[in-house]
């Protein structure tokens, strides 16, 4: 118990930034890191030391991230199904007018698609390869160029908005 609330501490900052990067909100990247954490307890027994306990934890947390963002979108989608809007549109949204002028990284990375989202925040923000990350989101290093690509090319869209 003592060596995991060590991990823990070693652990939680790292675990909480990459969370409020992939989800945006404060609040429920605490969550999220809580969850990882649980899920990491659950499953210590299959972490076999070949690399850094980061290195196994870090998939965790995208998971785990990815998987509440999934579930938020369908059950939005649930909530405008009875409404006029197909799942898939939104509302329009009012540009407010603001002494600020420039780009808001963060608000943009906000809409990406979550794999996209989650691909670039590993490779651009956290440094990454593909092949690490293709490994810890279970995906092809194809998938992961192609994603990082779309990545880019979307949140270079919503900038020059």
């Amino acid at each position: 118990m003592a060596a995991f609330e060590q991990l823990y501490r070693d652990n939680e900052r790292r675990v909480f930034a990459l969370c409020l990067r992939l989800a945006s909100d404060g609040s429920l990247a605490e969550e999220l890191a809580q969850d990882v954490f649980v899920r990491a307890w659950r499953k210590l027994p299959s972490f076999r030391g070949e690399s850094a306990f980061s290195s196994w934890l870090y998939p965790i947390a995208v998971n785990t991230a990815l998987s509440e963002r999934r579930s938020r979108v369908l059950r939005t989608a649930r909530v405008f199904a009875t409404d006029d809007l197909t799942p898939f549109e939104k509302a329009p949204e009012t540009k407010q007018a603001g002494t600020e002028e420039g780009w808001d990284l963060t608000a943009a990375m906000k809409d990406l698609p979550p794999g996209a989202r989650a691909v670039f925040v590993l490779h651009d923000v956290e440094g990454y390869k593909h092949e690490e990350i293709a490994r810890m989101m279970d995906i092809a290093v194809g998938t992961s160029k192609a994603q990082l690509h779309r990545a880019r090319g979307l949140l270079r869209e919503a900038l020059r908005r």
